[in-house]
């Protein structure tokens, strides 16, 4: 099961998803609410925190959780100055999250650190910012943005994922549960018209 523990906060967070099953683990941090409470609420203990990329609001409450749970994160580059340490996920490198295993997609664009997650088994992609819902897509204006790159990112992964893709969880907004894939074609067009 996903739960996006930062659903119904009233501040600047991204969302932050709990998968919880036989490993539980949270993808993104998020920042400013207690996400270890909400951790709490759902699970004893977490086996790891996974970083779909390291932009503050994804990372905020990074320390509370890897300091609560004694984890170091697992992200793309983990020598970051915003991580500092941790474990390094590479393109095509295969991770259980919960009861599935997912691929990590190196996807910049957004930054040049992010990594979307797609498990063919569970029909599952956990897209950060690259793509959200109605054809939205990560912003390019911020350090290490770049256009050409995101729309190359996202033709990726639409050879990556099936096209009856059954659900799309985003770093900000609602998660896509019907037909997610239409959303991430659209917003290959969108990137391209913007």
């Amino acid at each position: 099961m996903i739960t996006n523990l930062a659903r119904g906060v009233q501040s600047f967070t991204s969302n932050a998803f709990l998968v919880t099953g036989e490993r539980p683990v949270l993808i993104d941090t998020g920042s400013n609410f207690d996400v270890v409470a909400a951790v709490r609420e759902h699970v004893d203990d977490l086996e790891a925190v996974v970083l779909t990329h390291t932009h503050p609001d994804h990372i905020g409450n990074l320390e509370a959780v890897t300091t609560e749970f004694d984890l170091e994160p697992w992200c793309y580059d983990p020598s970051v100055d915003a991580v500092s340490s941790g474990h390094k996920i590479a393109d095509g490198d295969t991770l259980v999250l919960g009861d599935d295993e997912y691929t990590a997609v190196h996807t910049p664009g957004h930054k040049d650190d992010h990594l979307c997650f797609y498990s063919r088994e569970a029909d599952v992609l956990i897209a950060g910012d690259l793509v959200f819902q109605n054809g939205s897509f990560g912003r390019t204006d911020l350090a290490e943005g770049d256009r050409a790159t995101l729309i190359e990112s996202i033709d990726r992964i639409l050879e990556v994922v099936d096209e009856d893709l059954e659900a799309m969880h985003t770093g900000h907004g609602p998660s896509v549960t019907e037909t997610p894939y239409e959303h991430i074609e659209l917003a290959s067009q969108m990137a391209r018209r913007a």
